[in-house]
C-alpha cells in the first residue's frame, strides 16, 4: 500500500505536469486550458492509484481474480469524450482543436504514469509535449505555411453575372482544388480553395475582383483544415 505522503506527492506531480501543458494551451485561449489539463492529469493519476492499490485488500482471496490494470485502461477510451468536445468543425470542412484533443490524451497518459510511480517517464513526456506544442510552432508556421491551401471568399450582389468565376477557372497559374456557391438572402457567396498557389499572384487577382462593381466583398485566408 502507498503511504499518505506518497499519494499526495503523486497527485501534486500529476497536477503540476498537466498544468505545464495547460499553460501553453491557455496562452492560445483554447477552451481546454490550465484547469482542464490539470483536472484530467490529476484525475487520471487517482484512477491509476485506485486501479493499482485500491483492491489490494481482496486480491489473493479465494475465488477472486482481478486485473489491476482494467480500471486505468478505461481512461484512454474515456478521455475521447473530453477530446471530442475540444474539436470544432468549421465551414469549408475546416477542423480545429485536434492538437488540444491530442494534448488532453497525452496529459491523461502522463497522469497514469505519475499514478503508477513512473515519475521520470511522466516528466520526460511533459517536456517533450511542451517542445512539440510550443517550440515547434514557429518552425511549423515558417516551413509548412507555403504548402497550406488558400481559401478565397467572394461575396457578390444578387443577380450579378458570374463571369469572374469563369475567368478564375481559366487562369492556369491558379490551381483550384474546390469551389462552392452559397445563396444568401441579399448576396451570393463564392468559396474557392487553391492549392500550391503563390499568394503574390492571387493578390493581383483579388485587387482585380475588388474593382468589379458586381462584387461586394473579397477576403482570403490560409486554410486551417
Amino acid at each position: 500500500m502507498l503511504t499518505t505522503n506518497e499519494i499526495i506527492i503523486r497527485l501534486l506531480l500529476a497536477s503540476a505536469f498537466g498544468g505545464l501543458i495547460g499553460l501553453e494551451r491557455e496562452r492560445k485561449d483554447w477552451a481546454a486550458g490550465l484547469r482542464t489539463h490539470m483536472m484530467v492529469s490529476v484525475g487520471s493519476c487517482l484512477i491509476m492509484i485506485v486501479s493499482s492499490f485500491g483492491f489490494s485488500d481482496i486480491l489473493g482471496a479465494e475465488n477472486v481474480s482481478l486485473d489491476p490494470s482494467r480500471v486505468a485502461s478505461q481512461v484512454i477510451s474515456g478521455i475521447g469524450f473530453i477530446g471530442a468536445g475540444t474539436i470544432l468543425f468549421l465551414k469549408q470542412g475546416a477542423i480545429r482543436g485536434l492538437t488540444t484533443a491530442s494534448g488532453l490524451w497525452t496529459v491523461a497518459a502522463i497522469g497514469l504514469a505519475t499514478g503508477g510511480g513512473l515519475y521520470f517517464a511522466a516528466g520526460a513526456t511533459t517536456v517533450i509535449a511542451l517542445v512539440i506544442l510550443w517550440a515547434l510552432k514557429p518552425l511549423e508556421r515558417t516551413y509548412f505555411r507555403k504548402f497550406k491551401p488558400i481559401s478565397l471568399r467572394v461575396t457578390a450582389y444578387p443577380g450579378s453575372d458570374s463571369n469572374f468565376v469563369k475567368a478564375l477557372l481559366d487562369k492556369e497559374e491558379l490551381k483550384i482544388q474546390s469551389f462552392n456557391l452559397e445563396r444568401a438572402q441579399n448576396e451570393l457567396i463564392y468559396d474557392f480553395k487553391f492549392e500550391n498557389t503563390e499568394i503574390s499572384k492571387l493578390e493581383i487577382i483579388i485587387n482585380e475582383l475588388r474593382n468589379e462593381p458586381s462584387i461586394k466583398e473579397v477576403s482570403w485566408s490560409r486554410y486551417s483544415g
